[in-house]
């Protein structure tokens, strides 16, 4: 009986210990301890604007002569970036909600952020 209960006690504490683990990875992925982006996010977030938004915003996130806004000065202001890209912007930027997913755009949110101008 006594060892029956050890074994069932150990593969308990091993299981709590795989979930934390896991738990710390995940949250660790999606930001670091200050709460910024997290590199693999940044990572993603260049690639998905290298194929989906340079060909309009530029390889720089910004394209001269054009009406499209310099992302490098973008405002700090998440909420309205993930609208814009998610509905588009008064028929200039089309919509991308159907497109990209959250995790997508808020790749690209950490992304642009990370480039901008001080």
């Amino acid at each position: 009986m006594l060892r029956e209960i050890s074994h069932r006690t150990v593969a308990i504490l091993a299981t709590v210990a795989v979930l934390t683990v896991a738990l710390a990875a995940t949250v660790g992925a999606a930001d670091d301890a200050n709460g910024n982006p997290a590199q693999m996010q940044i990572d993603h977030g260049k690639s998905t604007y290298a194929s989906k938004c340079s060909h309009c915003h530029g390889p720089n996130l910004m394209n001269s002569g054009t009406i499209t806004p310099d992302l490098r000065a973008f405002p700090d202001d998440r909420a309205r970036f993930v609208t814009t890209v998610k509905n588009g912007k008064n028929n200039k930027m089309p919509p991308w909600g159907d497109i990209l997913n959250d995790d997508e755009i808020g790749n690209l949110w950490a992304f642009i952020s990370s480039r901008r101008k001080p």
